[in-house]
């Protein structure tokens, strides 16, 4: 520690940034006059730098001046170091000009389909200086990475274990059993998972939250899934049965946003275990920044606001399910 105190005195960043100029340049003039200082500064402050290290950093010579071995490793740290302070500048200016705030955002496929699409433009018009760093993981990832520091704010099924973060309900969802209009399952209205299982299936990520619920599903029934290949969205199981190679599992409101036009049809899946919820996750609110609490208090008070444009295929799921069974 003492060390790095002593460094920390007595290395500033214009003789890091003059380092790199002459390493660069390949001779003290050529350097002093890129960085517009003169000649003996430069010179000085090298010597000043060489002394606060205790190495040479240069091989002199007539025609100019080469790395030693210390030298080299520094010019690596030192761009490294300049480079992160010209990312701090570009940041700050951002601030400066009023952009107020940047939220990193994990979400599963669900959220990032289904509801986000919906509910960030909203937030976006209130407050249109903030930027959000979006990306797509699975549940139980958008939990750890929270957990871990990386995202400010996830969005998961509400089924994932939370650790110790903070939850609040957000939207809900219900599966659908994806199917080719000439499929034999097609003139079915609702539908027990059970029943799909005679059929080739198109599965989800295999370690996604759909396909763990309906593997357990299966095995409770004493069945399995006859898996015919595992693909990594929605729009490529549509895009999977539109072709024939089976059905799949997908959210209602995936299926109404990705499947227009493609020439399949969503069966409501009765089971209980098809409704799902999905929920929020952020560390202590102490810790969060501003933006991020007034978007989780968005997209709360955005879950609590209706659903009442309910996908057709789920307001029929209940209906016909009890015609069915009656």
């Amino acid at each position: 520690m003492r060390q790095i105190n002593h460094l920390i005195r007595r290395i500033d960043l214009t003789s890091l940034q003059l380092f790199v100029a002459v390493c660069e340049e390949g001779t003290l003039t050529r350097a002093a006059s890129r960085e517009n200082i003169a000649l003996s500064a430069v010179s000085k402050r090298l010597g000043e730098l060489e002394e606060a290290l205790g190495t040479d950093l240069f091989i002199r010579h007539p025609k100019g001046m080469m790395l030693a071995p210390a030298g080299e490793s520094l010019l690596h740290h030192a761009r490294a170091m300049l480079g992160s302070v010209e990312k701090m500048g570009a940041e700050l200016d951002e601030y400066r000009m009023g952009i107020r705030g940047h939220i990193r955002m994990l979400a599963n496929v669900s959220a990032t389909v289904e509801f986000l699409p919906d509910d960030l433009p909203a937030f976006f018009s209130m407050h249109n200086l903030v930027k959000i760093h979006l990306e797509e993981r699975l549940s139980a990832g958008v939990v750890k990475s929270v957990e871990e520091g990386y995202a400010e704010i996830g969005i998961c099924v509400s089924t994932t274990d939370s650790r110790d973060l903070m939850t609040h309900p957000y939207r809900s969802d219900r599966l659908a059993l994806a199917v080719p209009q000439d499929h034999p399952l097609a003139g079915r209205t609702s539908i027990d998972f059970v029943e799909s299982l005679d059929f080739d299936h198109i599965g989800f990520q295999a370690d996604s939250s759909i396909f763990t619920v309906s593997r357990a599903a299966a095995a409770r029934a004493g069945k399995a899934v006859n898996l015919r290949i595992n693909v990594p969205s929605f729009d490529a199981i549509c895009r999977m049965v539109q072709c024939g190679l089976g059905v799949g599992l997908i959210p209602d409101r995936a299926f109404e946003v990705l499947a227009s036009g493609m020439g399949i049809k969503a069966i409501p899946l009765r089971d209980d275990w098809a409704r799902r919820n999905l929920k929020i996750v952020t560390r202590d609110p102490a810790g969060l920044s501003t933006v991020t609490r007034m978007l989780v208090e968005h997209l709360v008070q955005s879950g609590h606001r209706i659903d009442e444009a309910v996908p057709a295929i789920a307001a029929s799921a209940s209906a016909s399910g009890h015609r069915e069974r009656g």
